[in-house]
């Protein structure tokens, strides 16, 4: 139903410095880059870094985050790790989340700007 999200960020070197690194293990690449956008997928672009002086504000009470589909769960802890050596903070250490659902397995951190993201993986162990 969604071709592609974009968000904001004021410092688009350090941007990419973190999504190259976090969403490198689920295999995300960059696969456009120039001095005002950085766009991300596996085979076409669908999330999109813009540059902005003005980003929205993150707010963990708006219920907003990304949520990135990981291959496995392998994928999924080492973007969490990813994610916490390029900058990003910690918003719920990987591991099975049975309240979510049967096999789902996931992983949360905030990059830089402060955007809440989760990589999910559906594959049993």
């Amino acid at each position: 139903m969604i071709d592609h999200i974009s968000i904001g960020a004021r410092d688009l070197a350090r941007a990419k410095d973190f999504y190259d690194a976090a969403l490198e293990p689920l295999g995300y690449r960059c696969l456009a880059s120039d001095e005002t956008a950085l766009g991300y997928g596996a085979d076409g672009v669908s999330f999109w870094v813009l540059a902005s002086d003005a980003p929205v504000p993150p707010n963990d009470g708006s219920g907003l985050h990304i949520c990135f589909t990981a291959p496995s769960r392998g994928s999924v802890d080492a973007f969490h790790a990813a994610a916490l050596t390029k900058g990003g903070k910690d918003n719920g250490a990987p591991g099975p989340r049975p309240d979510y659902g049967v096999d789902y397995y996931a992983a949360f951190a905030k990059d830089p700007t402060g955007y809440r993201l989760e990589a999910y993986c559906s594959k049993p162990e």
